[in-house]
């Protein structure tokens, strides 16, 4: 790798089918908050502990682009890692995350175009092993022959 490619990053010329990277993070009151104020999207189901209770929920949840969000922070630092450029993101919410939740969000390497340096990721999150997230990414990855 060359010295100027960032720490962590992995060049398409590196990338391999099953190559799979994961982050774990807690979910919290602050994290939901910060969400609402930086996306605007102020819904009582994910601020209001009284509004929520009286949900299909029955208590508040985080916003399902926060727990999105996981799985773009593992694709811009871990896998392909910085540079990492989105073409595409399909997603689909199979459960809530709840503030306190610790949430695992992984991708892996399902196909890859190395002459487009474009790369397939199924991409999940998980709380306590149950999935609450899936989806597919395509992703344009760095190569060492542009730096």
């Amino acid at each position: 790798m060359l010295d100027n490619m960032p720490r962590g990053t992995i060049c398409i010329e590196d990338i391999e089918m099953g190559m799979s990277r994961h982050l774990r993070k807690v979910v919290t009151d602050r994290d939901i908050e910060l969400f609402a104020e930086v996306s605007t999207d102020h819904n009582p189901v994910h601020l209001d502990d009284d509004y929520a209770r009286d949900t299909i929920f029955e208590g508040r949840i985080a916003h399902g682009m926060l727990t999105a969000g996981l799985i773009s922070a593992v694709i811009g630092e871990q896998l392909p890692g910085h540079g990492t450029v989105y073409m595409g993101q399909s997603l689909k919410f199979l459960g809530p995350v709840r503030p306190g939740d610790m949430v695992e969000a992984r991708v892996e390497v399902t196909g890859i175009d190395h002459a487009k340096r474009r790369v397939q990721l199924d991409c999940r999150c998980t709380v306590d092993g149950k999935k609450v997230l899936v989806g597919e990414a395509t992703v344009l990855a760095p190569s060492r022959k542009f730096d």
